[in-house]
């Protein structure tokens, strides 16, 4: 249900359900006008004051798709805005905002994270965080004129083909970021990251956990596993190349047989030993379709007949294969090689394992913790800077628009 709270001087709007009680409501309305619960007085269209705090929206008979309640203070004082950078905000009201910053253990492990000096002020209080928050608001306020005086330069003259195109531009932003909101409200699972599949197996006796890619051709193993395994004596150098793809890496050979254990199962396998793979080892389609490997994401297992192996949770994985939070896109190199499917029946073709952000935009950590400081996510903070181009001011206009 959307429920429109009508205040004297704004209009605020929110998805609430019916069973939400009277108490929550008021607290929507504390975090966006600052006024404390004991002085808000909530009254519905007919003049029925919500008076009981214990009580649902529904039983003093606000339901259906909409509804609409009036708000009137009492004896407040309003709370310090984000966009209000006044002097005249009393310590009372700094110390009101540093208290419900402290006392969201979330938004606090978020600013440590991505701006430790803000959340350090936020701990220490004082004029130290005064001042902070002084300096982020006149920041939005800057940039929230410098985006009212690219409007208006942009409608200045309907007739400048480049300025219709940057309008045209914008426009397009805003719906990518309305997609993006929806996204992140209705499959916020999407935003997620997962990690690679990893098996343990054993190469002649030598444990190794390998990497399982249904897309790389064949099974490849690197020449230092090879050499740890004991089979860098067995490699046959006639079968040495160039592996092509979006990057290359070379082929040094080919192991025709060893002995693979997975599970209770022993299997014969044959490797290419490929230089300049962060992997050591990468169980391939070749593997996969001669032993009819089934991938169970249901059961979190590789299946090879009754045989069922578990993939390695994320802090059994090898320390190259486990999530960190990344600031901004590595450029890819020739150790983060990963082989995807081939062009041809008889070549494996690695390709470069980049970030899943696009390679062309860069983002620093100084603008990803501008964009948290003004009340953003770090991934929200992100995405911003990648549909802004790595424009902070353009993200923080975004964030603010």
């Amino acid at each position: 249900m959307r429920l429109t709270v009508i205040a004297p001087e704004n209009v605020y709007e929110h998805e609430v359900d019916p069973s939400m009680e009277v108490r929550d409501v008021k607290a929507l309305v504390e975090a966006e006008t600052g006024t404390p619960v004991e002085n808000q007085t909530l009254s519905t269209d007919s003049g029925v004051a919500l008076t009981s705090l214990e009580k649902s929206l529904s039983s003093y008979g606000l339901t259906g798709n909409s509804a609409t309640l009036f708000l009137t203070f009492s004896d407040h004082r309003p709370f310090p805005s984000a966009t209000s950078g006044s002097s005249s905000t009393s310590d009372d009201d700094f110390e009101r905002m540093r208290l419900q910053a402290l006392g969201d253990p979330r938004l606090m492990n978020q600013l440590r994270q991505a701006n430790p000096e803000f959340a350090a002020a936020i701990q220490s209080g004082g004029a130290r965080f005064r001042d902070m928050v002084r300096h982020q608001a006149e920041d939005v306020r800057r940039t929230k004129e410098e985006k009212e005086r690219q409007t208006e330069l942009l409608n200045a003259d309907p007739y400048d083909i480049e300025a219709q195109k940057k309008i045209e531009e914008a426009i397009r932003m805003e719906r990518v970021l309305e997609n993006m909101s929806h996204a992140m409200e209705y499959s916020p699972e999407s935003f997620g990251r997962v990690t690679m599949l990893y098996i343990n197996v054993e190469v002649n006796g030598h444990p190794v956990k390998a990497f399982v890619d249904s897309g790389a051709q064949s099974t490849i193993i690197s020449p230092e596993c090879a050499e740890a395994c004991g089979i860098m004596r067995l490699i046959d150098r006639r079968f040495e190349g160039i592996a092509q793809g979006v990057g290359t890496a070379k082929i040094l050979g080919r192991v025709h047989s060893a002995q693979m254990r997975l599970g209770n199962l022993f299997l014969p396998v044959a490797f290419s030993v490929l230089e300049g793979q962060s992997v050591d080892l990468l169980f391939g389609l070749d593997m996969l379709k001669r032993h009819q490997a089934c991938i169970d994401l249901a059961a979190n297992c590789l299946r090879i007949g009754n045989t069922s192996i578990p993939f390695l949770s994320e802090h059994e994985l090898p320390e190259q294969a486990r999530m960190r939070p990344v600031l901004a896109p590595e450029a890819p190199g020739p150790s983060t090689l990963q082989p995807q499917p081939s062009a041809g029946p008889s070549v494996t073709t690695p390709a470069l394992a980049g970030s899943s952000r696009a390679a062309g935009t860069t983002q620093s950590s100084a603008d990803i913790q501008t964009l948290v400081s003004l009340g953003a996510t770090p991934d929200q903070a992100a995405q911003l800077l990648e549909a802004s181009g790595g424009d902070v001011d353009v993200a923080a206009s975004m964030l603010f628009g």
